[in-house]
């Protein structure tokens, strides 16, 4: 597996306008990938997961995880300030085993479904705002996908969730689509190596086209 690193340039017209159409921007990030047959499935095929991350001072970063080699020479041009940065992924998946310890971040779309009256009844997702159902929703993640969030020292899970930017698809008819994407931080410890790893290879939660899903692991600093 690849993790790229790209380094966006804010001022260039093809981030302008991907920034405001997610489904832009999932097209662009997708242009570095061989076309498949109609009947795949383009983005779980190449095993696309991404995400946006703001750095000091004042930049942005895209991480592109992905199964297929991507081709970064296809981006339009002036959108990275510098050259794509491509890694091996496969160092962190031997790393993987149960009881192992990682510093974490991922972006996700925390929902719920509720039930809607609406002439015929129909259920729909909403997100999650509150921060206690935050951290409920990914600790039961944890219990699907093979990993634990330990407590911190003060007592409470060793994780912060963030609210972020919205992010807005406006090309899907007839409703457009607009998720509002959550940054955890924190810590994990595995409990079931294969299960994790299938999470980390094919992402966590919903809306993994449009920027959420993506998680990164970090080796825990010894004290």
């Amino acid at each position: 597996m690849f993790l790229t690193k790209l380094t966006l340039n804010q001022q260039s017209p093809a981030f302008l306008r991907d920034v405001a159409d997610v489904h832009d921007m999932h097209r662009t990030l997708m242009s570095a990938y061989p076309e498949l047959p109609p009947t795949a499935t383009y983005r779980s095929a190449h095993g696309v997961l991404w995400r946006l991350d703001t750095v000091a001072p004042a930049g942005i970063v895209q991480y592109v995880q992905s199964h297929t080699a991507p081709d970064w020479a296809r981006l339009p041009d002036g959108l990275l300030l510098k050259s794509a940065e491509v890694r091996s992924l496969q160092p962190v998946l031997d790393a993987i085993k149960a009881g192992r310890r990682f510093t974490f971040r991922l972006v996700a779309n925390p929902t719920r479904c509720i039930r809607v009256e609406n002439g015929a009844e129909k259920h729909q997702r909403v997100p999650l705002r509150q921060h206690a159902e935050q951290i409920a929703w990914l600790i039961g993640k944890g219990d699907q996908h093979g990993f634990v969030i330990p407590a911190s020292r003060q007592g409470p899970p060793d994780v912060t969730a963030s609210t972020i930017p919205r992010l807005i698809g406006k090309k899907r008819q007839p409703h457009p689509i607009t998720i509002a994407p959550v940054r955890y931080d924190g810590h994990l410890v595995v409990t079931d190596p294969a299960a994790f790893t299938t999470a980390l290879t094919t992402g966590i939660g919903r809306a993994k086209s449009y920027g959420c899903g993506l998680l990164s692991l970090a080796p825990t600093q010894t004290r």
